[in-house]
């Protein structure tokens, strides 16, 4: 790779990122900003637009694996369990917090029909806020919007709950395991995963963000196939020469996101099979193809290094003007054409938000935290 260099997510020890999947990811982050928004005119999955803008998720954690696997594998002969879970919870805490907060902050004004507000008590939002911001899942009881999300000030934080999970199942044995077996458990999640996708009750996998039955599998076969199959692909990964790696794969992302509802609801298998390609197949060789990658220009150089570097806060920070957004459309009963000044302003708006997060809260106090909790071991920043 040319050009590469420290990010804004990095300790100062981090190796360097991968431009291209930095730029990648922060163009999935906008693919589910999008997602979400056309939620406000969806009656169910079958008629969403952005249809497939779920799967994002998905790349996430293939990502998450990969550069768990190039950054600390090679490491853990001199790097506690302890030293790596400070670093991770150092990396990731901090805009689960700032989510959270933004969601208190936000939620009154987020009243519709689908969720009445005005009925939930101050000391409710705030021990809301405060479970949240610890990513403890609400039970029905503490789901203070009534429509069973996990975390209801910030709809997204459900992701980081298994991210975690991934993270501390990998320090505690999956980086031990040797390649052949790491392969065994990639195949066997990967065939849960399609079995759930293809002849489960959705005929898709966008599922994990509720604490019922299905979301759980669900959630859990999501992370367990593509973060052990990032962790493999690193293990395996010889780059090839590839031009354009990053308008390749940005222009490849948006339309497997984008693509409509495939065979209705008589036919929920086939869309079932279109996650299972997309998640098992297409979405490791788009990493393979991120990470052979170089960026050879400037301009392309700073573009993905932006886009990697708002890619997690706004990802953390824009669901809470979802639900605005969504409960000004229904009050209002507008279409996407009325609404498309708000849209446009809720995107744009919610990408600065990001910049602002991660420049003057994010950096700052991981910078903060990392000189606290790694001074005696001299790990700076």
């Amino acid at each position: 790779m040319s050009e590469n260099k420290i990010t804004a997510a990095a300790f100062s020890d981090t190796k360097p990122h991968y431009n291209t999947l930095d730029g990648l990811r922060g163009i999935a982050a906008i693919t589910v900003v999008c997602f979400h928004l056309f939620e406000a005119f969806a009656t169910s999955h079958l008629d969403q637009k952005i249809n497939h803008g779920y799967l994002a998720v998905d790349f996430f954690f293939l990502l998450s694996g990969f550069v768990m696997g190039y950054a600390y594998d090679d490491r853990w002969a001199t790097m506690t369990v302890k030293d790596f879970i400070k670093r991770r919870f150092i990396r990731l805490h901090p805009m689960v917090v700032m989510g959270a907060v933004i969601g208190a902050i936000w939620f009154y004004f987020q009243g519709c029909a689908a969720w009445d507000v005005t009925k939930v008590s101050v000391p409710q939002l705030l021990i809301a806020t405060l479970i949240n911001a610890c990513l403890i899942p609400a039970t029905p009881g503490f789901e203070i919007r009534g429509v069973g999300e996990m975390f209801p000030l910030n709809g997204p934080s459900w992701s980081l709950f298994f991210e975690y999970i991934g993270n501390i199942l990998y320090a505690l044995f999956i980086h031990k395991l040797p390649t052949k077996a790491l392969s065994a458990l990639v195949l066997l999640a990967g065939c849960g995963l399609a079995a759930f996708a293809i002849w489960g009750p959705y005929g898709d996998i966008c599922v994990g963000f509720s604490i019922t039955g299905d979301n759980m599998l669900g959630g859990f076969l999501r992370m367990l196939f593509s973060f052990p199959a990032g962790l493999l692909l690193s293990r395996v990964f010889k780059p090839v020469t590839v031009k354009g790696a990053f308008w390749i794969g940005s222009l490849s992302i948006v339309i497997l996101s984008a693509m409509p509802r495939i065979g209705g609801s008589n036919s929920l298998w086939m869309n079932g099979l279109y996650d299972t390609v997309c998640a098992v197949i297409l979405f490791p060789l788009l990493v393979y193809l991120g990470a052979s990658g170089m960026t050879t220009d400037k301009i392309t150089t700073r573009i993905c290094k932006f886009l990697g570097d708002i890619s997690y806060p706004l990802y953390m920070v824009h669901y809470p003007f979802i639900y605005w957004y969504y409960a000004w459309v229904k009050n209002e009963n507008l279409t996407f054409e009325q609404s498309l000044p708000g849209a446009l302003a809720l995107v744009f708006g919610s990408v600065l938000l990001a910049y602002l997060c991660l420049k003057f809260y994010d950096e700052p106090v991981r910078k903060l935290v990392t000189k606290r909790l790694f001074r005696a071991k001299n790990f700076p920043y």
